[in-house]
């Protein structure tokens, strides 16, 4: 039976009016948003949106100007890096930063330092990416991105995540290979972990996410369930179209929110990924 916060009702993450500045540059701006234990949490926007800073600050590695980060309803802002990875929130960073002269096995122990209690185990990981156990004497920098982005997650999981945040998951891999990483995600949520993904390919984001939220310049444009969304909409949130304050999906006009999205940008103009009907995805 499930005990504490989550039975409780509250989110397993939650980000409060959450600043962050690079220097005398203001990179996010108030930025909120709630993470529900089990859901997979898209954040998309084009690059210098602030999405890697958000992603950065709530692992401990950026530190936050103003605003707070609860875990499980208990203030993370000040707590070190190691210190959320042992609370239970891990990064697999954007270009997936493994150490290069280390072996497969030995990256993966690597994620094992700080480790919690929990059910992933570097023999889990080899059952989840079948390729790797033949390979784990095999030096990283001999992998393909593909093989290295499985890697880095699996560096990550073994450390036993409650929360897994995953930078630009699909940067630089062919769309074949992308899709395969993604179809771990159902494991990777069977097993407990929740998932907060930052993602520049919008239709990958519409297929896996339980919630998808828009970052455009630091400032959040437009959140809700994909189903809630349309092609409009998000292209005038990701672009900068709509001409208003943000948007949450199906609450327009209220304080703080965004009436409807704008007209559409210029023909053609698209996020990447984003098809006419972002639903269609066949």
């Amino acid at each position: 039976m499930t005990t504490g916060p989550a039975a409780a009702g509250l989110p397993l993450l939650e980000v409060r009016q959450l600043s962050v500045h690079h220097g005398q540059l203001r990179a996010l701006h108030d930025v909120s948003l709630s993470v529900g234990a089990g859901e997979v949490y898209a954040m998309i926007g084009a690059n210098g949106a602030g999405k890697t800073t958000l992603l950065r600050t709530i692992s401990g590695l950026k530190a936050a100007s103003s605003g707070s980060i609860l875990l499980d309803g208990q203030d993370i802002s000040r707590l070190r890096a190691e210190r959320r990875v042992a609370a239970g929130v891990v990064m697999v960073p954007e270009g997936r930063r493994l150490f290069p002269s280390l072996t497969v096995a030995e990256n993966l122990q690597v994620g094992a330092s700080y480790a919690r209690q929990g059910p992933w185990t570097i023999e889990r990981v080899y059952q989840l990416f079948g390729w790797m156990r033949e390979r784990r004497g095999q030096l990283a920098a001999q992998l393909s991105g593909g093989e290295q982005q499985s890697v880095a997650i699996g560096r990550a999981l073994v450390a036993n995540p409650r929360l897994l945040l995953l930078d630009e998951l699909s940067l630089g891999l062919a769309p074949v290979v992308v899709r395969r990483i993604y179809d771990t995600l159902p494991e990777l949520l069977a097993s407990g972990v929740t998932v907060l993904l930052v993602e520049q390919d919008v239709s990958q984001a519409l297929r896996v996410a339980s919630h998808v939220h828009c970052l455009l310049e630091g400032r959040t444009t437009l959140q809700g369930a994909p189903g809630q969304l349309t092609a409009e909409g998000i292209e005038g949130a990701y672009f900068g179209l709509s001409g208003g304050p943000a948007e949450t999906a199906g609450q327009p006009g209220q304080p703080g929110q965004p009436g409807p999205a704008g007209p559409a940008g210029p023909a053609g103009m698209r996020p990447p990924g984003l098809r006419e009907h972002p639903h269609d995805l066949g």
